[in-house]
């Protein structure tokens, strides 16, 4: 306020200001001093002007329109009124200022408004298009876990847009919320759907599964003689379809108990059994003995004789402990392959046709040789040194497969 507005207080305690060369009565505080009833009133119009100071500055700060309106049209009755000591002129320019913002404060909060309203459709569009894109997923290729979790989401960020967002017009709220529940509902529909069949699978699998424990089960009892049985049931049990889980890893439990039970007793079979023949073992390691002494062998007539024999007493031994048997085996293979290959050896040096072949081909890298050799003895006449040289490298060549031959 440029100059301090006059007052005055009379006998009776009433105030008064001065405006021009008028007086106002603005009221009375009887029983106090002069200067204490104008600071009373001079507190009413700083009041006021503290609650416009206020609002300008809530203004500038972003307040709504329809707020700051209400409240200027409040001061603006206490301005009216008039009832302090102050320059209202002053403040009432002040307020007509600031209700006349409000006309560009409000078209910009309608803009935003209208921003909002369209972001706030653009994401309940965006929630309901991916509950549809759910719902239009293959039902047998949904991953059931994950997407019921996606459905959740969905559904609580529709509830949060609702509850927290701006509010759509009647018609477009109802359309997207048609949108939505109806996907939701298909996708409930498929959920149930697929798990009412993959209750049905689980149950005729459990039931297959169950057929084949019993028939394990009941093999446990010799369970020796049934290996081969049990491993014939195994593959039927690995083409068996799953039945989840939890049920598949119970079921798979029992089976195996009962395979285990039958390995267990075919082990303790095979271990009497091994036992039984240890006097076989020792009876063939004797043999071993003997019939490796024909590994250096010359006469084969003899070596063919000796092995036979004891072949015969080996067969006569009987079978030896399982641990032992590939070792004794390979032993007595070893021995037979050295006799044979004496009777080879004899074979392919006294058979007649072999013999002619290699006679007649002798006689041709013969007379191969004889030949170079003069062509030799002419390439030395002439003095012709590369011809020399491939001509001695020829005969040394024929000379090589002749002694082949000769062996």
């Amino acid at each position: 306020m440029s100059e301090k507005t006059q007052a005055r207080v009379d006998s009776e305690g009433n105030v008064y200001v001065v405006e021009g060369s008028n007086e106002r009565l603005i009221g009375q505080y009887p029983d106090v001093s002069a200067e204490e009833a104008i600071a009373y009133f001079e507190r009413k119009f700083n009041d006021t002007n503290s609650a416009l100071v206020l609002l300008e500055q809530r203004a500038k700060n972003g307040a709504s329109a329809s707020e700051i309106a209400e409240s200027i049209s409040k001061i603006s009755e206490q301005i009216d009124a008039r009832a302090g000591i102050g320059n209202y002129d002053a403040l009432a320019e002040r307020a007509n200022k600031l209700s006349a913002s409000l006309v560009e404060l409000s078209a910009a909060e309608k803009e935003k408004q209208v921003e909002a309203l369209e972001k706030a459709k653009a994401d309940r569009e965006a929630i309901v298009s991916e509950m549809e894109k759910l719902a239009a997923i293959d039902p047998q290729k949904i991953q059931w876990k994950q997407t019921t979790k996606k459905v959740d989401d969905l559904f609580a960020q529709w509830q949060t847009a609702q509850k927290s967002g701006p509010r759509l017009n009647k018609s477009e709220a109802n359309e997207l919320w048609k949108r939505f529940r109806d996907a939701r509902h298909k996708l409930d529909q498929h959920r149930r759907a697929f798990f009412a069949e993959l209750d049905a699978k689980n149950k005729g699998a459990k039931s297959a599964k169950e057929e084949l424990i019993s028939q394990a089960e009941a093999l446990v009892a010799d369970g020796k003689g049934n290996v081969a049985a049990y491993r014939v049931l195994l593959d039927k049990w690995k083409l068996a379809p799953r039945a989840g889980k939890k049920i598949d890893d119970a079921l798979w439990s029992r089976f195996k108990a009962a395979g285990d039970a039958i390995y267990v007793a075919k082990k303790s079979a095979d271990e009497a059994e091994d036992e039984s023949f240890a006097g076989n073992l020792e009876v063939k390691l004797a043999l071993l003995v003997e019939a490796e002494r024909l590994l250096t062998a010359t006469d084969r007539v003899e070596a063919r004789s000796k092995l036979n024999t004891i072949q015969k007493k080996w067969d006569a031994a009987g079978k030896v402990p399982r641990a032992q048997f590939k070792s004794t085996e390979d032993r007595m293979r070893k021995v037979e392959q050295a006799v044979r290959a004496l009777e080879d050896n004899h074979w392919n040096a006294s058979n007649p046709e072999k013999i002619a072949r290699s006679e007649g081909l002798a006689g041709q890298i013969q007379d191969k040789i004889a030949t170079l050799e003069t062509e030799l003895v002419s390439a030395k006449n002439e003095k012709n040194t590369a011809k020399i040289a491939d001509l001695e490298a020829a005969i040394k060549t024929q000379k090589e497969w002749l002694a082949v031959l000769s062996q």
